[in-house]
């Protein structure tokens, strides 16, 4: 049977992996990228009310030590963290990197709990999976909640008929 150390090994692999060297900003980014990976691949087995059950109870819990998630929002497909991001350059980047690990691994182990870890392969490999991504390959609302232009023309890409 899995534990909450095969949960935290695979966040700590996924974090060493992608998190080296990113800006809070950045990392808060990522951060949303792993937990929607992960929301949608168990959202097939639970859906929308268990998961954000399951994600109100993580956050309350996370807030206790890293009071800066509060402003964390749940809402279809994971976590939204703007109000994080607009003040990530205040955070500790060391703590705000504990925090995920510590959010991500509180999920990846109620989940895996509920279960009886028979997602739980699936689920590590999942967030084994996200990198983070490039300028271009945020989807339009993230880009457009940068001001950033959503024509795939004005990014020199063809634009669709």
């Amino acid at each position: 049977m899995t534990d909450v150390h095969d949960h935290r090994t695979c966040v700590n692999a996924w974090m060493d992996r992608t998190a080296n060297g990113l800006p809070p900003e950045r990392l808060i980014q990522v951060f949303e990228q792993g937990f929607a990976v992960v929301w949608q691949r168990v959202h097939q087995t639970l859906g929308d009310v268990t998961l954000t059950a399951i994600v109100d109870r993580v956050l309350y819990t996370a807030v206790e030590q890293y009071p800066f998630f509060s402003s964390a929002k749940v809402q279809a497909g994971g976590i939204r963290c703007q109000e994080l991001r607009d003040h990530a350059d205040s955070l500790e980047r060391d703590h705000l990197v504990e925090g995920i690990r510590f959010v991500l691994t509180e999920f990846l182990t109620v989940l895996g709990n509920l279960t009886a870890e028979i997602l739980t392969p699936a689920l590590h490999s999942e967030l084994s999976k996200v990198a983070p991504f490039s300028r271009d390959e945020r989807g339009p609302d993230e880009r457009e909640s940068r001001g950033e232009p959503q024509n795939p023309e004005s990014r020199g890409e063809d634009a669709k008929s």
